[in-house]
């Protein structure tokens, strides 16, 4: 993967004086998979409007596949493959007929090129007489996937393609994408949720149109420098005031059923939390070491720049 796929560089961009894009950078190999990983209003999707040339940057340049997204928009669209985050496709034209109609723009054929999406396409191929419109959402998924690869794409842009999807269908897509991987496709996706991080190769976590952090899933959580531990109390609801009230609290916040709290001492232990809790009027109190995740980092990451945005 020494090959660059794209090339962004001081990327920005405004929608009526609210910066969408704050001057962003990054470089993605040919072959990776590679992630943006964010929630909504994180400036992903305007991201990838750019890339795929849907959308002029206010500053700032893109490479993709080496053509410029400004002035050789037309290269790029032949070589690329995009799927949005909506469904897209016409809806009154059957599974068959979309596929027919995207591989005709590209004047290809599903025959050419059957064999990079046989994986996908043969799932839904029983139905191809159905129309788009009556999809279940996993189908419609698997739709929008075969028509953006029928014309054997260099580099493919999925946004948010996961979304709204039951979660054995998300296991699935994610496992079509390594296959797809393994055939030489450079795979840029973008996802909300934290836990597809892990899936790719490199990540991006993305906030307000930043990235506050770009390395592999593994690097990213090796660097989170804290003991974090997981508190649980029978009064849920005042639990975070509590931990924020202790001295030396880093961070705060809920992580499914329990709380995650962060010191910057040391050696701060469960003891010592349990403590400050009980004075506090907590009881029933359980405190676990836990070891971070993605999600964990990224809370971490957000909570350097509020604090950094609050000093400024």
């Amino acid at each position: 993967m020494n090959q660059v796929a794209v090339d962004m560089r001081e990327i920005r961009k405004s929608y009526n004086g609210t910066r969408a894009l704050n001057d962003i950078s990054v470089h993605i190999h040919q072959g990776e998979l590679f992630g943006f990983i964010g929630p909504d209003g994180a400036g992903k999707s305007t991201l990838f409007h750019i890339l795929t040339t849907l959308l002029l940057p206010d500053a700032g340049t893109a490479l993709v596949g080496g053509f410029d997204t400004v002035r050789e928009y037309g290269k790029i669209r032949r070589i690329v493959g995009y799927m949005p985050g909506r469904f897209s496709l016409y809806q009154d034209l059957t599974v068959e007929e979309n596929l027919k109609f995207f591989a005709g723009i590209f004047k290809t054929t599903i025959a050419e090129n059957y064999h990079l999406i046989k994986d996908i396409y043969g799932q839904i191929e029983p139905f191809k007489n159905r129309r788009a419109g009556q999809l279940s959402g996993g189908m419609k998924q698997k739709l929008a996937l075969s028509c953006a690869l029928v014309h054997k794409p260099e580099i493919l842009f999925l946004d948010e393609p996961t979304t709204g999807v039951d979660a054995v269908s998300r296991k699935e897509f994610w496992e079509m994408l390594q296959r797809l991987k393994a055939q030489g496709i450079t795979i840029i996706v973008s996802t909300p949720y934290m836990d597809e991080a892990a899936l790719c190769d490199r990540v991006a976590l993305m906030q307000k149109g930043d990235f506050m952090a770009i390395n592999t899933p593994e690097v990213i959580v090796a660097n989170f420098g804290y003991r974090l531990f997981a508190v649980k109390s029978a009064l849920m609801y005042p639990l975070p005031a509590a931990l924020e009230a202790m001295p030396d609290t880093k961070a705060v916040y809920r992580f499914g059923d329990a709380v995650h709290y962060l010191n910057t001492h040391e050696d701060k232990s469960a003891e010592d939390i349990i403590r400050h809790l009980q004075v506090h009027g907590h009881n029933e109190v359980t405190v676990n070491q836990v070891n971070p995740t993605i999600e964990d980092c990224f809370m971490l990451l957000m909570k350097k720049e509020e604090t950094a945005d609050a000093n400024t």
